[in-house]
């Protein structure tokens, strides 16, 4: 719903753990973020009932900012003379976020196709079930009744093909007859977006056992992909089924003046707003404790993934087992046992509200931390592929390829990486954000790279939905900390220490200059409200996103840590000796001024 009067406006995000509120305002022609608060969140046993924290937050934020919200259990509407808010919006997350399965009916094209649809929507996908997957079908029908998904998403066929691999699927899923996670007295919803000849099927199939909503087909020819109508399928179930169902749900979506949006899905709007707004290309990341979600937008096409078991608590050990010691080890720089970087990894497992308490513990958990970046990142190149052609199209030929050229993220047209999340949000020296960001993302050539302050992303996300100028505005002024510039060596350095560019940065009238081998790093400090003209020229052989031996020179803007000039070269590499590796580990942090001298 959209609100004629909008200055006041009030947000927030419920998620598993802690409700945040924020008050945004129009202060004379411009709307900034002035007051924040917080509650613990009550979805659970004892309250059951989420609108008890969102009451309690309300409540702190009247108590900061003076302005009276609550008339009893009732926000006040409309703002008037220091009184009430104009909008109520909100994401949530609580209970676990969206969780869905997806099937198709061959796993390289609709089933890959259905699950960006549902990632875009801001699920968790727990499978993927695919006529090819090469499971037997009793397997499949014992894992879609096992896992008890939010709802399911089923797709196959082009429009007017054959309808048997779909319709066997659907067979599959009236087999199982899968309980819904939450509620037990409706039935499970499933979308269907595939073949409309195999609609009546379909329906024929599941009609008795689940709810089916039909929808238009994600792809409606071989060449063609089409995910909004199913994303938006998505999402209003959601709202019907899914959060209807939670404890004070019902209450809550009464309260909220727009359609309450899954916390990733919000997060994937103001991307897209931005991107949109500002005609550039972006990464985004939230990096959770069970979780890490990757957002991009390039050419204005949006994916999202989300790698449900990369996070820096609960499944802090799986990074560990995925990324492999000696990937974790090469950014620690100290000497340490292998086993004891193990048992302080797991100790952080059982103890995952726990923050380091030694500098050591810091360093290490900064290790991991990139590594969790770095394979999700991995995972999200895999499914963000494009259709080459035209925007949204491919060649038949093409769409069965998985190499790294049909993936739609160029990190050489990068404008901004932005980071989110608790070790990166709450890192102790924004240095250290931008080291492990740069570290992980390995950006080339020019790339802004910022952090969310306050975990705001979701409010923003579902205002934009609601008043686009305002969730943009508060975004570049209030959300984002600007770190600064990366200036990086774009293709592989094969040995370090040769001869590799010279810089010449001005700012304020003053001219920084220097030079460089390979594998070095330099951090140009300048402040954030500054612009500076920095020019980099590169040895032959050499290319820093404008092609071997060209001259880079560029207007850069300041941050809160500078920019930084990295010659490492991509991928990064390491030496393989122990000690080499430890010694060059230390050379980096300190070239990021990331922790206190001899720490």
């Amino acid at each position: 719903m959209k609100n004629n009067k909008c200055e006041v406006i009030l947000a927030t995000d419920c998620g598993s753990t802690t409700t945040k509120a924020v008050l945004i305002e129009k202060k004379g022609d411009e709307y900034r973020q002035t007051f924040r608060g917080e509650a613990p969140t009550t979805v659970e046993a004892p309250f059951e009932d989420v609108t008890r924290g969102a009451l309690n937050a309300f409540s702190e934020l009247e108590e900061i900012s003076g302005r009276k919200i609550l008339d009893g259990e009732n926000i006040i509407t409309p703002a008037n003379d220091g009184t009430g808010v104009d909008i109520y919006i909100s994401t949530s997350s609580a209970g676990g976020g969206l969780q869905m399965m997806v099937a198709g009916a061959v796993m390289s094209m609709s089933a890959q196709s259905a699950q960006r649809a549902a990632l875009g929507a801001g699920a968790i996908v727990m499978d993927v079930i695919a006529s090819n997957d090469g499971r037997l079908p009793h397997e499949k029908i014992e894992r879609i009744r096992h896992l008890r998904p939010d709802m399911i998403l089923l797709s196959g066929g082009t429009d007017g093909g054959s309808v048997t691999h779909v319709v066997e699927l659907a067979e599959f899923i009236a087999a199982a007859n899968p309980a819904p996670r939450l509620g037990m007295s409706f039935k499970l919803p499933v979308i269907f977006a595939g073949n409309k000849e195999a609609r009546d099927k379909i329906k024929e199939n599941l009609d008795q056992k689940c709810e089916v909503r039909i929808t238009e087909n994600i792809r409606p020819v071989l060449e063609k992909e089409n995910l909004f109508p199913a994303r938006k399928e998505v999402q209003d179930l959601f709202l019907v089924h899914v959060m209807a169902q939670a404890p004070g749900y019902k209450k809550l979506i009464e309260m909220a003046d727009a359609p309450i949006m899954p916390t990733p899905a919000a997060v994937g709007a103001i991307m897209q707003a931005i991107a949109k707004k500002e005609n550039i290309n972006i990464v985004g990341v939230d990096i959770g404790g069970a979780t890490t979600d990757v957002f991009s937008v390039f050419n204005g096409e949006f994916n999202r993934t989300v790698s449900a078991n990369l996070g820096m608590s609960y499944s802090v050990s799986n990074v560990l087992a995925e990324a492999g010691m000696e990937n974790t080890a090469r950014w620690i720089p100290f000497e340490i046992d292998e086993t004891d970087i193990r048992n302080r990894i797991k100790n952080k497992m059982i103890r995952p509200t726990t923050v380091p308490q030694l500098m050591e513990e810091l360093k290490i958990e900064h290790a991991i931390a990139r590594e969790a970046l770095r394979l999700a990142f991995e995972q999200h190149k895999l499914l963000a592929v494009g259709l080459k052609g035209v925007q949204k199209e491919r060649d038949i030929s093409e769409a069965f390829k998985q190499d790294d050229d049909e993936s739609l993220i160029d990190m050489k047209k990068l404008d901004l990486l932005v980071g989110s999340g608790g070790v990166l949000s709450h890192a102790p020296n924004r240095a250290q954000a931008m080291m492990m960001l740069i570290d992980a993302f390995q950006p080339e050539g020019v790339t802004r790279i910022a952090v969310d302050s306050i975990f705001m992303m979701p409010h923003l996300g579902v205002l934009s939905t609601v008043n686009e100028q305002a969730a943009t505005e508060v975004f570049e002024k209030d959300c984002l900390v600007n770190l600064g510039e990366s200036i990086s060596v774009s293709n592989t350095i094969t040995k370090y220490g040769s001869d590799c560019l010279s810089y010449k940065m001005t700012v304020n009238g003053n001219t920084i200059e220097g030079s460089l081998k390979s594998g070095q790093i330099v951090l140009l400090p300048f402040d954030e409200n500054s612009v500076a003209e920095i020019e980099v020229t590169p040895v032959k052989g050499i290319d820093i996103g404008e092609g071997k031996g060209q001259l880079v020179k560029k207007e850069i803007n300041g941050g809160v840590v500078g920019a930084v000039i990295d010659t490492r070269g991509r991928p990064i590499s390491v030496p393989g000796d122990k000690e080499a590796r430890k010694k060059i580990a230390e050379e980096w942090a300190d070239a990021f001024k990331a922790y206190p001298p001899n720490a």
